[in-house]
């Protein structure tokens, strides 16, 4: 364990160094960190090997940080100023995230219908498809302290639009696997993923804001925050190991809701202050949960890359552009959200690996040839859609004027 920290602690100071010369050529920081990730990782030097990333420590570890990243969604969802724009957010992130799963389950079903390959696989690509992954871009809005209409649009829809895939992959992964297998999935066991990681975060968190509110200091407040995170994160992995029995949460939406209790409870004041303290430690999160996002990227299957990931990578883009096109004109959204809040969704390689390691697990004994290509598709498409989203996420944010010059 000493030797594996010893090698992420270089890996993530080359990231730093990465990410700084990306930045030298105006490009995000977090292009960098994604680039160290793929080269540290198991398929290029082998820093980091798979058998090191599949130990119960080095996820553990990875829990915490990621459950540190998700303060920086939930401290934006103060309800008092969402109270005008809340229906808004939803009614966006709805329309996007089942439009891009009806986009590309769409179009997968021509193209099997084509190539003789079962329809119902189309839904599990539409399935995996429609989640996004918030850490690429609230890390460009944590590196160029982005302001304005998008970014308190994507803040939130962030969260919410991470609750609408869970249910709806859930949903597709247990109808494909009862249809074609007739074994029958725990409904009890899905509604659970949903809604514990809410559970766990406000408990922790109106406890922190109940004791943050009668503390006499900053530096205590500050404390009082770093101790209830690291409890809401045990009691998450509590739950993983004697519930679930592997790691099923997502720890982001116990950080989000976690900070989003407090918020709500904490005044304005002394929570900004206590942030103060804490942003060095959410950078240092951010950097680590992008470097493990490119550590399992294989370089070796862009070489393979063929029809289905170009079919992927478009038939998504179109999905979550258009969507959120739809959804802004649908609810009357600010002329720049519904131009280039979809742009900003694009990034995808965090969650759309852990669900295709959900749908590999459950295809294989099923079809393994059906398995290998929804492996082979998405891993590719995510090493190249991930590096183009970035650049364009970035570059989305510089249209709607949010990044100041």
């Amino acid at each position: 364990m000493i030797i594996l920290l010893l090698r992420l602690c270089a890996i993530l100071c080359t990231a730093l160094i990465c990410g700084k010369l990306v930045a030298k050529i105006k490009l995000p920081a977090i292009l960098g960190w994604l680039i160290a990730g793929i080269v540290f990782g198991p398929y290029l030097a082998g820093v980091v090997t798979l058998e090191m990333m599949d130990a119960v420590g080095y996820k553990v570890l990875i829990k915490f940080f990621e459950c540190f990243a998700g303060v920086m969604i939930g401290r934006e969802i103060v309800l008092k100023k969402l109270a005008e724009s809340g229906k808004q957010i939803i009614g966006i992130t709805f329309v996007q995230s089942i439009g891009t799963f009806l986009v590309v389950s769409l179009v997968f079903s021509v193209v099997f219908l084509l190539t003789d390959i079962p329809v119902w696989l189309s839904f599990v690509f539409g399935g995996i498809a429609l989640a996004t992954a918030p850490a690429p871009a609230l890390s460009i809005v944590n590196e160029y302290r982005t302001d304005g209409p998008v970014t308190k649009t994507l803040i939130p829809l962030a969260a919410i639009d991470d609750v609408i895939g869970v249910i709806v992959f859930f949903t597709v992964i247990s109808i494909v696997s009862s249809a074609v297998s007739g074994a029958q999935s725990s409904w009890l066991s899905i509604v659970g993923m949903i809604c514990l990681p809410f559970l766990i975060g406000i408990f922790t968190g109106v406890g922190a804001a109940w004791l943050m509110k009668k503390a006499k200091s900053t530096v205590i407040r500050f404390a009082l925050l770093i101790g209830f995170l690291l409890l809401s994160t045990a009691l998450g992995l509590c739950v993983d190991f004697y519930v679930y029995h592997a790691f099923s949460l997502n720890y982001l939406l116990i950080g989000m809701a976690f900070s989003a209790a407090v918020a709500n409870l904490v005044s304005e004041a002394d929570l900004q202050e206590a942030l103060k303290y804490y942003d060095p430690l959410l950078n240092l999160s951010l950097v680590i949960v992008i470097v493990n996002l490119g550590m399992p990227l294989d370089y070796r299957l862009i070489a393979g890359a063929g029809l289905f990931t170009a079919v992927y990578i478009v038939s998504r883009a179109v999905g979550k552009i258009g969507g959120a096109y739809c959804g802004g004109k649908i609810t009357k959204a600010e002329p720049v959200v519904t131009k280039y809040l979809g742009f900003t969704l694009l990034p995808h390689s965090g969650v759309s690996l852990v669900f295709t390691g959900i749908a590999v697990t459950t295809l294989t004994p099923l079809d393994p040839s059906l398995a290998a290509v929804v492996s082979g598709t998405i891993v590719a498409a995510a090493i190249i859609n991930e590096i183009i989203a970035v650049v364009i996420a970035k570059f989305a944010f510089k249209w709607a004027k949010e990044i100041k010059e």
